[in-house]
C-alpha cells in the first residue's frame, strides 16, 4: 500500500520560534504561509509541517500524489482506493473521504496508541 510522501505535522505554540529552532537543525522553509500560521520545512528527504493553532496534537501525514519534495507524481494510489483497502483490513477510520467525487480528499485514522494519521490528497 503506497501512502505517498511522508511528513510529520507538528502543533506548535509559536511559529516563528519553532521555525528558528528547526532551521538550526538544517531545515529550510519550502512552503506554507506564515500569515496563515503554517510552514513546511525540509532537510534532505525529511519534511515537517509547523502549524500554530490549527490542531491540538502532532499528526503523521501522508500525501498520495506527491514525492518527498512536493512534486506531483504521474501515477499514485487515490485516497479513496486507500480508504477501501484500509476498511477491508478492518481499520476503523476517524473521518472518511467522499467516495462519490474525485480529486482532493482526506481521511484520518488513529494507531493503537491514539496517534493521529492523516492521509491528505491535494489533487
Amino acid at each position: 500500500m503506497d501512502l505517498g510522501a511522508f511528513s510529520v505535522s507538528l502543533a506548535v505554540k509559536d511559529l516563528a520560534t519553532s521555525k528558528g529552532f528547526y532551521e538550526t537543525l538544517g531545515f529550510e522553509a519550502i512552503g506554507g504561509d506564515p500569515q496563515q500560521n503554517w510552514l513546511v520545512l525540509k532537510n534532505g528527504d525529511h519534511v515537517i509541517g509547523l502549524f500554530q493553532g490549527m490542531f491540538e496534537d502532532n499528526i503523521l501525514t501522508f500525501n498520495p500524489g506527491w514525492d518527498q519534495s512536493g512534486n506531483e507524481l504521474d501515477s499514485f494510489t487515490d485516497v479513496r482506493e486507500l480508504q477501501r483497502e484500509l476498511k477491508s483490513r478492518g481499520i476503523t477510520l476517524n473521518s472518511e473521504a467522499d467516495d462519490s467525487i474525485s480529486g482532493p480528499a482526506s481521511l484520518m485514522l488513529s494507531d493503537p496508541d491514539g496517534n493521529q494519521i492523516l492521509i491528505d490528497q491535494h489533487r
